[in-house]
């Protein structure tokens, strides 16, 4: 019997190298609060409801003979849902209000760059490639000279272009703000008039030939030659590559400018590079001088495709953080009585062994504040109310990893286990029971994440990140610092405050004496 238990005893310990884990844990916790120094990442970033931001109403604009349906307004709020969504955990929220054809939809951003991403998100995405027919400066006038507008005869003009066009550009005034506005009259089957983006020239353009929803791809690279800067990489579909070729192919060798191809992006042209041979691979540059953000926005919002609706932009407001401070100072207040609680617990029911749910809880909390310095810098993760909510219910799915491991272990001891056999013994059956119960909340935040907007899925997300943490901490912190303290004499000899003692494990002291003797 006791070789059969020496036996035993020997198959389930494995102690390793505990203070070698620990050291390595502590070493990686200061270097990841370096690393956090060093990139700048030293205060949270806040959402909109801590540090207010910008609120924007987009009303639909109905088209000739259109009208606005509650499915495209859906599709609407998708599309702009993903836009915000591909800029990182942004805490942004997207919704519609309202009813029928008097349906909005309302986007609020946090921060400074609210109305930046404001901007970006609700653009229509209506991109064009257009045959160049004519190009002049922004405020430049007529086609026609002096004798030739006397006469007014069409064939004085370039091929294609009309005298309705002529007194169209001639009207158009490039250099004003308000002509650079884009979006209206950008009809795909008919020629235009429009205006580069900065308003330093102007156009007359062939219909479409290739239009938005062709584009299948869309991302934003460098020239590492360094000659043309940021750029937009499109990829066409079957139709879009087709179409594009037969374009290129037509354009090249035509005489300056009509052998240029202007991209059109919401009526505006984004560039107008020459042609200079057929492209027929399906994949095309959109070059302009960009910057990074620039090409970046750009490319996310053709990425995600246009949307089906042109909207006006009404009431845009700033969004005070007042009332969400108030409530931070609440919630951080709770979430410290609710860690003072458990500690206090801790102490008082496991006496010498809480230490260890201390240290285990101000080891997780290091963990979890550098990961969202960190993430707000490199993901652009922003912490609500919402998300503080998770961290703090994170509290206890940490406490209830400790009491699992820590009861197993009293167990073990119970039953007539030395301290140092114990540990193994009851850490062998304790994890399962401790991982199932993380896995849990864990799939439970990733369905909130991916189902939910707004508010819950910051919630989502802090409670899954937290839930992570807590694994970590238990394996790599609260197991070897349980290792080492049982080769203390304190508690291995299970003294009065080690929480090991006859009267904590709730046994009579013979039965401790005769267990201990067995033991030996």
């Amino acid at each position: 019997m006791s070789a059969n238990n020496s036996k035993s005893a020997r198959s389930v310990k494995a102690p390793g190298r505990p203070a070698r884990t620990l050291a390595i844990l502590l070493i990686s916790i200061v270097a990841f609060g370096a690393l956090a120094l060093v990139q700048g990442a030293t205060s949270f970033k806040l959402g909109l409801d801590l540090r207010g931001g910008t609120s924007v109403t987009l009303q639909p604009r109905v088209s000739d003979g259109g009208k606005v349906t509650s499915a495209a307004i859906d599709q609407a709020v998708g599309i702009i849902r993903q836009r915000v969504n591909s800029l990182g955990v942004a805490e942004s929220e997207v919704s519609a209000q309202g009813t029928g054809a008097n349906r909005q939809i309302i986007i609020s951003v946090p921060g400074e760059t609210g109305r930046r991403i404001v901007e970006l998100v609700g653009q229509t995405a209506e991109l064009r490639f257009r045959q160049v027919l004519a190009e002049g400066a922004g405020n430049a006038g007529s086609l026609l000279s002096a004798v030739d507008t006397k006469t007014a005869a069409p064939s004085t003009l370039p091929a294609g272009i009309t005298p309705a066009l002529n007194s169209a550009y001639a009207a158009l005034d490039c250099s004003l703000p308000e002509n650079r506005q884009g979006g209206g009259g950008d009809t795909p089957d008919a020629a235009i008039v429009s205006c580069s983006r900065d308003g330093i020239s102007k156009y007359i353009l062939a219909p479409a030939e290739v239009l938005g929803n062709q584009v299948s791809k869309a991302s934003a690279a460098i020239d590492q030659q360094g000659a043309s800067g940021w750029y937009v990489m499109l990829d066409f579909n079957g139709e879009g590559t087709k179409k594009f070729g037969e374009m290129t192919t037509r354009v090249t060798g035509l005489a300056s400018p009509q052998n240029q191809a202007a991209i059109v992006l919401d009526g505006l042209v984004v560039s107008a590079p020459r042609i200079n041979e057929a492209i027929n691979s399906g994949s095309a540059q959109i070059t302009g001088s960009f910057t990074q953000v620039e090409a970046s926005d750009l490319a996310n919002v053709l990425k995600y495709g246009a949307l089906p609706l042109a909207f006006d932009r009404g009431e845009v407001q700033q969004v005070s953080p007042t009332l969400g401070a108030s409530q931070l100072h609440a919630g951080l207040l709770a979430g410290a009585l609710g860690l003072l609680l458990v500690i206090l617990y801790s102490m008082i029911y496991y006496k010498g062994l809480g230490l260890v749910s201390v240290g285990s809880l101000l080891v997780a909390a290091a963990i979890v504040v550098l990961a969202f310095l960190l993430l707000g810098k490199w993901i652009g993760f922003t912490l609500t109310l919402a998300g503080i909510a998770g961290a703090i219910v994170a509290i206890g799915i940490t406490a209830d990893s400790f009491i699992v491991y820590f009861e197993r272990l009293r167990d073990e001891v119970r039953d007539g286990r030395s301290l140092r056999t114990a540990v193994e013994t009851g850490w062998a059956r304790a994890r399962h029971t401790v991982i199932v119960a993380d896995s849990v909340s864990l799939i439970a935040s990733i369905v909130l994440y991916f189902f939910a907007v707004g508010g819950v899925r910051g919630f989502a997300f802090t409670l899954g990140l937290t839930t992570i943490v807590d694994l970590f901490v238990v394996f790599f912190f609260t197991k070897p610092l349980v290792t080492l303290l049982a080769r203390i004499p304190f508690y291995a000899e299970g003294r009065a405050l080690s929480g090991f003692s006859s009267k904590s494990l709730g046994i009579a002291p013979s039965a401790s004496t005769q267990s201990a003797s067995k033991e030996a």
